[in-house]
């Protein structure tokens, strides 16, 4: 048994439910405060939302009403995580709030009607505002804890390489509050709480392996009369191994090994995001399209598109459209041959199209067509993906979302031809980590690094 100093300072709660109800009107206050001032920078009158005109009441009750609906997501307590997480999450509702403002508007044909100057300050100035609201919250919560306030005490049950993982992370974290009073084995946990002179832990993490069922059921009945907050830990290769989710089916508790851990509201924002930016790029590259076009027919003849069948979301069979890049040939059944360098099926227009990745961006209209997203692992062939999935371990899990135009394996080098098993290895190895920690704020640095590295690239040939 091993125990750890603690403080003698008084645990200022403010965790409590009232705190996050706090937190929404805050910003309510603060949606407010700009449209005010927007308004009367931009329009010359200091009128409450209530008097300005309906549909601009409108666009300051809808960010409110949104902001309410996402209580649990944005006002929950954010102790355990780094305030990167915090923005994170809060940028990604703004995002999709904006979004769903300028679909409305545009659905309803009313965008004439309100200020654009208006819009865009009170856009841009709340994001701003509450960004600094909650960063200012977030550090002075912080400075309280490292004045010894605000903190939360935790016992440590078990002596594993997980405990010392979970010990040094703490260390690591000061962020969390978290203060370690005591390190004890199940079988001496019982004697342990009852010699406790002060409040016992708030928080009991069982580091224990699931293999030890008969030591993690002692420690849980050991502590049946506490009330703490009790987490099992287990160790980390199954953590691993897990999709980070807990579901129940029929009323039993199971642990995702392999599941959607998101939410439907996150699926919701990726399927506008999509819809959203392909239409937007469509219109904008519609006359370079269309140039593209008229010099494949002119050079090449024949068709100007290529469709392959490819598998799409949960295996599905879809047709991915290209611009033709090679001359006609034709290949034994059953068989995909890759764009090799110097390939001689390739025409040197098309070489040029495939070097700056115009040939891709077709694929625009399957984004459109709901079979495919703008970011996701890209999709292979189905001979290919016969292929590789005997040889690279969850290489099918590249199907539990949409393939995309562009990934994170893409941004991070692995582009091009696969001539070795090892470039499939990382491949598949970058697209389990978008699938797993995949998000808006995630799928906008993935586009943003597609602009400033992704187009022109050596391995495109």
């Amino acid at each position: 048994m091993s125990t750890f100093s603690s403080t003698s300072r008084l645990s200022l709660r403010l965790s409590s439910p009232l705190m996050a109800y706090l937190a929404l009107c805050a910003d309510i206050i603060v949606i407010n405060i700009v449209a005010i001032l927007a308004y009367q920078f931009y329009l010359g009158e200091l009128v409450l939302p209530h008097e300005m005109p309906s549909l601009y009441g409108l666009l300051v009750v809808m960010p409110i009403v949104l902001i309410a609906l996402q209580f649990d997501r944005l006002y929950r307590s954010w102790r355990f995580n780094k305030i990167l997480a915090l923005l994170g999450a809060w940028s990604k509702v703004w995002l999709a709030v904006i979004l769903v403002e300028v679909v409305v508007l545009f659905l309803s044909k009313s965008s004439s009607q309100v200020s654009r100057g208006w819009f865009l300050l009170f856009g841009i100035g709340t994001y701003i505002a509450l960004t600094l609201l909650r960063m200012l919250t977030y550090y002075a919560l912080y400075s309280l804890r490292g004045l010894g306030y605000n903190y939360r005490t935790l016992l440590i049950v078990g002596y594993s390489a997980t405990s010392d993982e979970v010990i040094r992370v703490i260390a690591s974290s000061p962020f969390s509050g978290l203060r370690v009073i005591g390190q004890v084995q199940p079988e001496q946990l019982a004697e342990h709480l009852q010699n406790m002179e002060e409040q016992g832990p708030q928080e009991v993490w069982l580091c224990l392996p699931m293999s030890e069922e008969r030591r993690v059921q002692l420690a849980i009945q050991a502590l049946g009369q506490s009330t703490a907050n009790i987490r099992l830990v287990p160790d980390w290769f199954s953590i691993r191994l897990m999709n980070r989710g807990v579901s129940e089916t029929l009323g039993i508790p199971m642990l995702d090994v392999s599941t959607s851990s998101k939410s439907e509201m996150s699926w919701l924002l990726k399927e506008i995001e999509d819809k959203v930016l392909a239409l937007i790029i469509l219109v904008c590259i519609s006359p370079l399209m269309l140039f593209i076009a008229l010099a494949i027919k002119a050079s090449m003849g024949g068709p100007v598109f290529f469709k392959q069948l490819r598998h799409g979301w949960n295996g599905r069979h879809i047709s991915v459209y290209k611009f033709r890049t090679m001359v006609h040939h034709t290949e034994n059944a059953g068989q995909v041959t890759q764009a090799t360098r110097d390939d001689a099926r390739v025409t040197p227009l098309g070489r040029f199209l495939r070097r700056t990745s115009l040939d891709e961006l077709p694929q625009f209209i399957n984004v459109l067509q709901g079979k495919m997203s703008i970011v996701g692992p890209r999709p292979h062939s189905i001979v290919h993906n016969h292929y590789y999935k005997e040889l690279v371990p969850r290489y099918m899990l590249r199907h539990k979302v949409k393939p995309g135009i562009t990934g994170w394996a893409q941004v991070n080098g692995y582009r091009g031809e696969v001539d070795r098993l090892q470039k499939m290895e990382g491949r598949v190895e970058m697209d389990l980590y978008y699938i797993e920690n995949m998000s808006l704020a995630l799928d906008l640095k993935i586009i943003v690094l597609t602009l400033i590295r992704g187009f022109v690239n050596e391995n495109a040939y």
